[in-house]
């Protein structure tokens, strides 16, 4: 039987194995579902890296059996193996094939951070974000407790200094939603400065542009969606930010990705997109309920007339305030 030559059998084993590599590469399915513009670049990558990774294993395992089976001890044969001692060709072969794997990998994993706004954290933003701070309503909505509420928020200058800015398609623009994010033990504080929201979860719609402005009240903490693939941390003392486009209405984990504590396993919540009409009913809705805090808090009983102290009061009785204030000076 004429022997196959080995060019020709390398070049069957090269393909089988291309083929098995691609294949893997895109039937793996060990990532949860894209919901996210972001994600698709992540997702790109991470299929790319398996491709890669399954050819070398198969290829390193394959070398091995080869050998086994190839080399094994004859029966009979009591003679020493045949002494190696170094193959020049070989070694650069081997030290070449990982040295063009990591420079490519390393080029594209710096596209893939390009394309997702990592070298244009959005200090543009910041006289952006002034503006929509002046627009900033009076009525706020909590159901998180008073302890949590910031309503400090509206006075705060935001200017994000780290993180995931705009993608080349969208640097410059002003994002279409942003949100105030605050990370403490053990939970998350969403506001929205356009409305004066504040809420436990996040809401955003899809198919928007959504940067969120993340601090730390206490330590370290991460921002995680693993379904957008974008992490990022909260940091005492420093603002971060993630800027990104949620394309699939549902309801999504966010996960603290940094041990932040005792009960650092419990501080979850959940990001919620819904589609642009479903969450301008409950922004109004939240709106709605919101409230009249500042007043109430601004209010000084000792700086207020009986007129202005009585108003509220006289509302709820249905009595003309001058009569209520009249009846309780002659008291």
């Amino acid at each position: 039987m004429k022997q196959i030559p080995a060019s020709l059998l390398t070049l069957v084993i090269g393909v089988v194995v291309t083929l098995i590599s691609l294949w893997v590469g895109q039937n793996h399915g060990w990532l949860p579902e894209q919901a996210s513009e972001q994600a698709v670049l992540v997702d790109d990558f991470f299929n790319v890296m398996v491709v890669i990774a399954t050819a070398l294993f198969l290829v390193v395992q394959g070398a091995i059996l080869f050998a086994l089976f190839q080399f094994r001890q004859r029966q009979g044969d009591t003679t020493d193996g045949e002494p190696i001692e170094g193959n020049l060709p070989l070694e650069a072969f081997w030290t070449a094939i990982p040295a063009v794997i990591v420079i490519g990998l390393g080029t594209y994993s710096v596209y893939v951070f390009q394309e997702m706004g990592g070298f244009n954290p959005g200090l543009q933003e910041a006289n952006s974000q002034g503006t929509m701070v002046a627009q900033v309503m009076d009525e706020q909505v909590s159901d998180v407790g008073a302890p949590l509420v910031d309503h400090g928020a509206a006075d705060k200058q935001v200017a994000g200094n780290y993180g995931f800015g705009a993608s080349p398609m969208k640097e410059g623009n002003t994002p279409d939603l942003t949100v105030e994010v605050k990370g403490l033990q053990y939970a998350w504080i969403f506001t929205y400065p356009d409305s004066g929201i504040v809420d436990g979860e996040l809401h955003v719609p899809a198919n928007q542009d959504v940067l969120l402005n993340i601090s730390s009240q206490d330590v370290i903490h991460s921002f995680w969606v693993p379904q957008f693939r974008l992490k990022q941390d909260a940091i005492p003392g420093e603002e971060t930010e993630l800027r990104f486009v949620a394309t699939k209405p549902g309801t999504y984990s966010v996960v603290c990705a940094e041990l932040c504590g005792a009960y650092h396993g419990g501080m979850r919540t959940q990001v919620i997109v819904h589609t642009p009409e479903d969450f301008e009913q409950w922004r109004e809705s939240r709106v709605a309920q919101a409230p009249h805090q500042d007043e109430t808090v601004a209010a000084n009983p000792a700086e207020m007339t009986a007129t202005d102290y009585l108003a509220p009061v006289s509302q709820a009785l249905n009595i003309h305030t001058h009569s209520l204030a009249h009846l309780t000076s002659e008291q």
